[in-house]
């Protein structure tokens, strides 16, 4: 099996190795005979605690918040692939989606909407177009018999 690498996760933040964990299972899905007889899916976990001082003060707290649905009875991250038939390839695949999830939940949030007015245009327009529309209805109503 390919080894554990270190995640990058910014451009000087770093997950070490020894904070993740992997296992290899079996495989659900078609694939006859290999399924049953070979594990290849892989279960990469990371120590949450373990690896707060790299992840920040708020690190943890985020990534918890953000992706509650992965974390396992012990409050870990857990990513699990079986794409490929291959463990080696499996392992990198699920590594790099670790990566990707990391870097979303500790991405800062984008800021705040700031409301902007209409312009006088764009408001000239929409009286104008109300305008004509309530005319076109007008013309098909029954003729006035005056």
């Amino acid at each position: 099996m390919a080894e554990l690498r270190d995640l990058r996760i910014g451009p000087r933040r770093l997950i070490p190795a020894r904070h993740l964990s992997a296992r290899a299972v079996r495989s659900s899905g078609p694939g006859g005979q290999n399924v049953n007889k070979v594990s290849t899916r892989i279960e990469l976990t990371l120590d949450l605690e373990a690896a707060a001082p790299e992840l920040g003060a708020t690190g943890a707290a985020r990534i918890r918040a953000r992706w509650p649905r992965r974390l396992d009875a012990e409050r870990n991250l857990v990513v699990r692939c079986d794409r490929t038939r291959k463990r080696g390839r499996n392992l990198e695949l699920a590594q790099d989606r670790m990566e990707e999830l990391l870097r979303d939940a500790l991405a800062p949030p984008p800021p705040a909407r700031r409301p902007t007015r209409p312009s006088s245009g764009s408001r000239r327009r929409r009286v104008d177009d109300k305008r004509r529309r309530g005319d076109t209805k007008r013309l098909r109503g029954r003729p006035n018999d005056d």
